[in-house]
């Protein structure tokens, strides 16, 4: 990722954060939420917004890099530390993230077309199929675990 994209994530960052998501919070229709992640080689934190989809409680989330032919940073994140933070508007929580399945993916694609129609051109850009993301509340993860 080149300087300037950086700098335009971070700002986008510093003003969703700023405003609660009142400002940078959407794209469209298309509502924006914060995600951290855990640096899979540093170790660091990492902030990315990203356009997501409510789905009864559990977020969904793309991870299409516009079509690219690689996955983006933070889904190789999210593989090797599934725990994240997230921040929908002003409310930060802590989450834990899984690929969807097949099946829940072929559920989900058309309320994302829908959401973000981009998204169909992605993944005729790319030969890789790209990942959709659920991630939920840390606290409902680990009452799922305990059931």
């Amino acid at each position: 990722m080149n300087a300037l994209m950086r700098a335009f994530i971070a700002l986008n960052v510093w003003v969703y954060r700023l405003s609660g998501g009142r400002l940078m919070g959407k794209m469209g229709a298309a509502p924006i939420l914060l995600l951290t992640t855990t640096g899979r080689k540093s170790g660091r934190t990492r902030t990315v917004p990203l356009l997501y989809l409510d789905d009864a409680g559990s977020l969904v989330l793309v991870a299409s890099l516009a079509g690219a032919p690689k996955h983006p940073a933070w889904y190789l994140n999210i593989e090797a530390h599934p725990r994240v933070e997230v921040q929908v508007r002003g409310r930060r929580f802590a989450g834990m993230t899984r690929r969807a399945s097949a099946e829940e993916k072929a559920s989900l694609w058309p309320r994302l077309l829908a959401l973000y129609p981009q998204y169909g051109e992605y993944q005729r850009r790319t030969t890789r199929d790209i990942p959709v993301v659920i991630v939920t509340a840390a606290a409902l993860a680990a009452e799922e675990r305990a059931l």
